[in-house]
């Protein structure tokens, strides 16, 4: 890796969380070449510009609404997304989220969760969100475990992924027990 992409406190902080575009289009396939071997057989992402448009139109419906995570030197460092938004009596989402390399291990997933867990309580009313996680995506799980999301089950082949049905747990945090965690380290929401 070059000296010029090596991440840095400086470079990285504060994040800021974008609207998917079609200016990122060569910067984000870039990405996800560069982290084949990091996403392994957790996710499938857009690896043509055709693919990537129809990306961008499906996160900025109204059921999925997706974000760039950007450093404070303008680099896309990962994505997360709201998915299927559902509102009449369940008001809840699925969460999607993923870094690319070498922006992994600096604490941003966690920044763009929180901002992100906020954004869907508060500013789309939501209730519940969900994060459906392969059992050996131990990041992940760590990841929702420490934002206070709560192990609901588990899914045998939950998703098709690269190919073959893979396992997931269920995890899940609601607004009522959000509120509860902020209030038990007082922090104002």
């Amino acid at each position: 890796m070059s000296e010029a992409i090596r991440p840095t406190r400086d470079t990285l902080r504060p994040l800021t969380l974008e609207k998917p575009g079609l200016g990122r289009t060569v910067e984000f396939l870039q990405s996800v070449e560069r982290s084949r071997k990091l996403h392994g057989h957790f996710v499938e992402l857009p690896v043509t510009p055709t693919m990537y448009r129809r990306y961008v139109q499906q996160k900025t419906g109204s059921t999925d609404i997706g974000h760039f995570i950007i450093t404070a030197d303008d680099r896309l460092a990962g994505v997360i997304n709201i998915n299927e938004i559902s509102r009449g009596s369940s008001q809840s989402a699925q969460l999607g989220y993923y870094l690319f390399a070498p922006f992994q291990g600096h604490g941003l997933m966690k920044d763009a969760l929180d901002r992100i867990i906020e954004r869907a309580f508060l500013e789309l009313g939501l209730h519940r969100l969900e994060a459906n996680i392969q059992p050996d995506n131990i990041a992940s799980l760590k990841l929702v475990d420490r934002a206070g999301f709560h192990r609901e089950g588990f899914s045998p082949r939950f998703l098709l992924l690269h190919g073959q049905w893979r396992d997931h747990e269920r995890w899940a945090l609601t607004r009522e027990d959000w509120v509860e965690l902020h209030q038990r380290i007082n922090v104002r929401i």
